[in-house]
């Protein structure tokens, strides 16, 4: 099992459901930014190149952002926007387009943590190409949010506000952002796969602290079992296993364990769009609805919505929000 390098606590310690002493729970969602109370890191496999990789989260100052540096290559931060995804295919890649070796993989899990978690500030550590994928879920992302602490910070959080629909759509697939009378981003998402074990699956959420941990950080990433050997052959999936990821083989599912809850597949998939949506740079105030939708639409999503500016605005305006905090 992966393993996190901090005392007295071990990611053993993780219990089936996500749950931390009161004192650590956001409540609700809050008016301030947020970073991390104290530096942690965590060790585990990368999914695709079966590598151990190091993984440390540090708090970072107001108006930071989430910010990703491979320790292992002289190369320019990268930071935690749609602007800086160069590849979807298999997951979510930021990377510099002027230097193809500077890039990380597989960080929406991690993206959807802070996102759930309320943590708007944070520079992220990693001394390899990806990600770790720690169980296929969210979990053990909070688990490290939570052993660090969450600090409220000096400054209030920014927000983008969704003014007037923007729909991507892609092969029967589609993807869209509406506008939202509430603060918190509402979900609903569809899905449907050939494989029996899937089928079709429908879930709507209402993006909340407590409703991401509850509902969506225990879901786990999921493949096809015919498609696993394609995977292997293209040097993929190297770190994959029973532990980390749900298998299906059409009407089964591989796992001894079995499912978490019965529709985790269609939760994995929103809790991926959580992630996703997070490299808007900011918590967006809309309404997100998907069907078969996944890394690629969600990125193209954001980037039709930031391409029209009449449809977004920040709240509060970013120049009361710098003299706020100054």
């Amino acid at each position: 099992m992966d393993s996190l390098l901090m005392e007295p606590l071990a990611l053993s310690a993780l219990p089936e459901a996500v749950s931390v002493p009161a004192t650590l729970r956001p409540k609700a969602a809050s008016s301030f930014q947020h970073t991390l109370g104290k530096s942690i890191t965590g060790v585990g496999v990368g999914l695709h190149t079966g590598a151990q990789i190091q993984l440390t989260l540090m708090p970072a100052p107001v108006h930071h952002g989430i910010v990703f540096q491979r320790t292992d290559l002289s190369a320019p931060a990268l930071p935690a926007r749609f602007d800086s995804v160069v590849d979807t295919r298999l997951s979510t890649v930021l990377g510099d387009a002027s230097n193809p070796q500077n890039r990380i993989a597989t960080v929406e899990h991690l993206m959807a943590a802070l996102h759930g978690c309320g943590i708007d500030n944070a520079l992220i550590l990693v001394d390899g190409p990806e990600i770790p994928v720690f169980d296929g879920s969210a979990a053990d992302f909070v688990f490290l949010i939570d052993c660090a602490g969450r600090k409220t910070q000096d400054a209030p959080r920014q927000f983008v506000e969704v003014l007037r629909p923007v729909r991507v759509e892609q092969n029967g697939a589609f993807v869209e952002l509406r506008p939202a009378p509430i603060p918190h981003l509402q979900l609903s998402l569809g899905i449907e796969f050939s494989a029996k074990a899937i089928g079709k699956q429908d879930f709507a959420l209402e993006l909340t602290p407590q409703t991401f941990r509850h509902e969506l950080a225990r879901s786990r990433t999921f493949t096809l079992r015919q498609e696993i050997e394609a995977l292997h052959k293209a040097g993929l999936a190297r770190g994959g296993s029973l532990e980390n990821a749900i298998v299906v083989d059409d009407d089964q599912i591989l796992n001894p364990a079995g499912l978490r809850s019965p529709d985790e597949f269609i939760r994995h998939k929103m809790m991926d769009a959580v992630g996703d949506l997070y490299l808007a740079g900011a918590p967006l105030r809309a309404r997100f609805y998907g069907h078969r939708s996944g890394h690629g639409l969600n990125n193209q999503l954001l980037r039709a919505l930031f391409a029209d500016r009449t449809a977004w605005r920040f709240v509060p305006p970013k120049a009361l929000a710098a003299r706020s905090a100054a």
